[in-house]
């Protein structure tokens, strides 16, 4: 339990610290919970988009529930994609990536890379209303499953006290990665028509090449890696869906 709280905290800017003091330790383990914290802002996501929606045009209503995540994360995956463009953009070589990562200052690259990334994710009013808020829920839970198993495929780029978060995960047991699945699937299994499954292949896919581009890289991934790895399986998630809809 003091772990699943870890991941609330350290995933969300809610108040969940007020609950019950949780040790520094806990907070190595928290991504086998991060599935379980999509249920947290995806269904806010959702929320927030079936309410607004029946206010304002569905274009309004997206970008207010967009925002609505924004607002619990703190911007913590975002400012992921950002360092991580960023970083893999100016650098060219391990050293000099990493350090560009580390600074807390944007460039260019992660500019034009938050920019793209909002422009896209904005068109995905154009799905139905019911249907967006089904798949917003999916995709948040099922690209953090995807995201999650990154500490598994790779080893840690930096060194524990390099850390911007001061902090480095653990990898994943075969129990703890077999709840991340559960709370991974289980709004895919239970929202989505069966004959949309196959789209559940796109975040994989990009995991995979993203995992290859950091192995070549840096020879591991950090934490801004983990973000922005996440937002792009999620995106790959919600540009498949609008393109099987578009047909």
């Amino acid at each position: 339990m003091k772990n699943m709280l870890a991941a609330f905290i350290f995933f969300t800017r809610l108040p969940f610290w007020r609950i019950a003091h949780v040790p520094a330790d806990c907070f190595k383990q928290v991504v086998p919970y991060w599935p379980l914290t999509g249920w947290l802002t995806g269904g806010i996501v959702a929320l927030t988009l079936w309410l607004t929606g029946q206010i304002f045009p569905l274009s309004v209503a997206w970008i207010l529930a967009l925002t609505a995540r924004l607002l619990v994360t703190g911007c913590l995956h975002e400012d992921g994609l950002a360092d991580f463009c960023d970083g893999f953009g100016g650098g060219t070589t391990r050293e000099r990536t990493l350090a560009i990562m580390k600074d807390s200052h944007i460039g260019t690259f992660g500019v034009i890379g938050l920019i793209v990334y909002f422009l896209l994710m904005t068109q995905m009013g154009a799905m139905p209303l019911h249907t967006l808020c089904a798949v917003a829920f999916c995709a948040d839970t099922y690209s953090k499953w995807c995201a999650s198993h990154l500490i598994n495929f790779l080893p840690y780029a930096r060194k524990e006290e390099e850390s911007k978060a001061q902090v480095t995960y653990r990898r994943m047991s075969a129990k703890e990665a077999l709840m991340g699945t559960f709370f991974g699937w289980i709004p895919v299994c239970l929202l989505l028509p069966a004959g949309w499954m196959w789209l559940c292949l796109c975040p994989p896919l990009v995991f995979f090449l993203l995992c290859l581009w950091m192995k070549k890289r840096l020879g591991g991934y950090t934490g801004d890696c983990c973000g922005a790895l996440f937002l792009l399986c999620e995106l790959s998630f919600y540009l498949c869906t609008l393109a099987w809809l578009w047909k």
